[in-house]
């Protein structure tokens, strides 16, 4: 309820969507975000309660059922479990960015 489109509400309930509510019965999450624009926030939360109900899975219940899981989560969308590991490169000396360099002149 407190993610504000609606389309991307529905991307924060995609793993509850997927493996039903009977599997998140005995399980209760607070996920906190920061940094990063709205639709990264929902990615990173959407990500966060994918993981931890695996992790969750593999502690306290059977492996079996936690490879179920992982299975189903996979399955739909690889980046419910794995993360983006693309960052931006920092800037060097002798350009105006990473990779550019100023121009240079010859007369």
């Amino acid at each position: 309820e407190l993610v504000d489109p609606e389309i991307l509400r529905y991307k924060v309930y995609e793993p509850i969507l997927l493996l039903g509510r009977a599997r998140f019965a005995g399980v209760d999450m607070r996920v906190r975000v920061k940094g990063g624009g709205h639709v990264s926030q929902i990615y990173a939360i959407r990500q966060a309660i994918a993981k931890s109900l695996v992790a969750y899975y593999q502690k306290y219940v059977d492996e079996a059922t936690k490879k179920e899981i992982k299975d189903i989560l996979l399955s739909y969308d690889r980046t419910l479990l794995v993360a983006d590991p693309r960052r931006c490169e920092p800037k060097k000396f002798g350009g105006r960015g990473a990779r550019a360099r100023y121009q240079k002149s010859y007369r």
